[in-house]
């Protein structure tokens, strides 16, 4: 696909891969219409400008995750509030969203989305915060990076809200090299988006402009490229999963270690699998596991730092799950992501469970405990 775009010279941002990425995109979630854009980033920033996002704004965000499901809530000049996750899921705690939504709703300063991520290739409680949501008549957008071919109740993610966003950054589940979709059931605010990201250029002869626009739109290439990886999705997701299983089976027996849960009605895609560590049983911290390993020429590394203790979002409001329980934070305390590339070797896994056991002994001390 990548030679035909080549042989037919369609190199830029424009051409017939970009149209079929978007549709096979679209159908294999199962919603309307997609657009193929430059970054998952890029997605978020005009899924929040076509619900109007504007200065002195709120915008209600998970906590855990990437910096990048907030950024585009400051390019907007709006304000974040950062929503704690709950302990199932790992995800946005509906508990804490409503408790959110609820004093919002008294200080009439209702957020004008709420951006839902789905983290490490695992669905949020999606039925639960679009009841809440739907109460307040705040739109959602799901932030999908990680999880495209996750499900929730057979329901593929990014595809229940107002918006779905898709990243295929080099690290993700499959990619573009880099690049990003917007998805949504509504064809018009599609077309907008579409409009928008090629730097809203008015339908007339000549070159005019009436809105700010952005060049978001991802090339004719790129999309070659996720065409020819959407054919293998499937088989990804199987053998991530299949590397989490073995991560599970070899390293559960210890003590004091335990991994993202898969809770009722969800399939992760395991886009990474992350372990948490007990300190109260094992003698070592995140830190200290992720630099033995790095220093064995083995990539790890720990979990999102919590938006709310960012020093870029310093100030800004957070809920947690409950008044004693800040979910986020301990995961964040105790977490540890693992090589859980789709092409990692059983050898190779192997390699690295050894090596995990290696530093766990030696900072317990007690080589029965292995």
């Amino acid at each position: 696909m990548v030679n035909e775009a080549f042989d037919t010279n369609w190199v830029a941002p424009v051409g017939p891969h970009i149209t079929a990425f978007e549709q096979e995109v679209a159908d294999y979630i199962d919603v309307k219409g997609a657009v193929a854009l430059s970054s998952g980033t890029a997605a978020i920033h005009l899924a929040l400008l076509l619900l109007n996002v504007g200065r002195e704004d709120r915008v209600f965000c998970s906590t855990f995750t990437f910096v990048a499901s907030a950024n585009p809530i400051m390019y907007q000049g709006a304000e974040p509030v950062f929503i704690d996750s709950e302990p199932e899921s790992w995800n946005m705690s509906p508990q804490a969203l409503e408790r959110a939504l609820k004093e919002a709703a008294a200080e009439n300063k209702l957020p004008k989305a709420v951006i839902v991520v789905h983290l490490y290739g695992q669905v949020a409680k999606m039925q639960e915060i679009l009841r809440i949501c739907k109460l307040y008549d705040v739109p959602v957008v799901e932030d999908a990076a990680e999880s495209l071919g996750a499900t929730y109740f057979g329901i593929h993610s990014g595809s229940m809200g107002d918006f779905g966003i898709f990243s295929f950054n080099g690290n993700k589940i499959i990619t573009t090299s880099g690049g990003g979709m917007l998805v949504s059931n509504s064809e018009k605010l599609l077309e907008r988006a579409r409009f928008l990201a090629t730097q809203a250029k008015d339908p007339a002869l000549h070159y005019q402009h009436s809105v700010m626009g952005f060049n978001y739109r991802m090339s004719n290439i790129s999309a070659g490229i996720g065409r020819a990886q959407l054919k293998s999705l499937n088989g990804k997701v199987d053998a991530r999963r299949s590397v989490y299983k073995n991560y599970v089976d070899d390293l559960t027996s210890i003590e004091g270690i335990s991994f993202m849960p898969e809770y009722h009605g969800s399939f992760s895609s395991r886009w990474l699998t992350v372990m948490l560590l007990d300190q109260t049983k094992l003698n070592v911290t995140p830190e200290q596991l992720v630099t033995y390993l790095n220093d064995q020429m083995i990539e790890a590394r720990v979990v999102w730092k919590p938006l709310h203790l960012q020093p870029l979002f310093k100030g800004t409001g957070y809920y947690s799950h409950s008044n004693d329980n800040h979910v986020a934070e301990k995961l964040y305390e105790n977490g540890v992501c693992l090589p859980s590339g789709s092409n990692l070797s059983p050898k190779d896994q192997q390699r690295v469970i050894k090596h995990i056991k290696e530093c766990l002994k030696h900072s317990i001390g007690r080589e029965a405990v292995i």
